[in-house]
């Protein structure tokens, strides 16, 4: 399945292919047929891209779901003053260009903080991206305390897409947006929530379990 977040860019991609292979057909010109052909590859690579497969979201109790494809690239205590406010277990994903990028609730609760910050476009990586970056700020309350997500632009990844809105309910591994090209995904967790991920571990949105609430 296509998420419905790349039509825009696909049928951009697809009719800028037809007018240059018009043109090159008519004109023969050696220089068209290599931009043509570019832009056959990057056309069907966003089909590729923006893939939105399916998931059968697991349901254990107190579960802390991932809310984004990709990597683990950090893991360490912090403050966070936004939402939280104060100190928090911090969960960094990476998302590579070959992962999927649609993003899902990590847990069951009520949309209580959303903020969009403008910023910088650094190497998601980067040390100080997280604090720096274009990002959307997302703090849900469960019932079991508040956590806090940033969905954070890239060197490349320039749009995000998030779709929730302030006093939504929502539910762990349902779609709530995107980061377009590759980018990351911070959590900010209860101090005493036990880990089920470790550094340089491959997970997946809505489906690997990031770790549990205390009972």
């Amino acid at each position: 399945m296509i998420t419905k977040y790349g039509y825009k860019i696909i049928i951009f991609t697809g009719v800028l292919l037809v007018l240059l292979a018009s043109a090159s057909f008519i004109w023969n010109n050696v220089a068209l047929w290599i931009v043509t052909a570019l832009v056959g590859v990057l056309f069907i690579f966003h089909f590729f891209f923006f893939r939105d497969p399916e998931r059968s979201i697991p349901m254990q109790p107190n579960q802390i779901l991932s809310p984004a494809d990709g990597k683990i690239i950090k893991i360490d205590t912090v403050d966070e003053p936004l939402y939280i406010k104060g100190k928090a277990l911090r969960v960094c994903i990476f998302m590579s260009v070959f992962n999927a990028h649609i993003n899902r609730n990590p847990v069951d609760g009520t949309v209580e903080f959303l903020e969009h910050k403008s910023g910088e476009f650094l190497a998601a990586f980067a040390e100080n991206a997280g604090d720096v970056n274009e990002q959307m700020r997302i703090g849900v309350n469960t019932s079991h305390g508040k956590i806090f997500f940033k969905q954070i632009a890239g060197l490349i990844a320039r749009r995000v897409v998030c779709r929730l809105e302030q006093g939504e309910t929502v539910k762990a591994g349902e779609r709530f947006g995107m980061i377009k090209y590759s980018s990351r995904v911070d959590l900010f967790l209860p101090l005493d929530t036990t880990l089920h991920v470790k550094l340089h571990d491959t997970v997946k949105a809505g489906l690997s379990i990031i770790g549990e609430f205390k009972a």
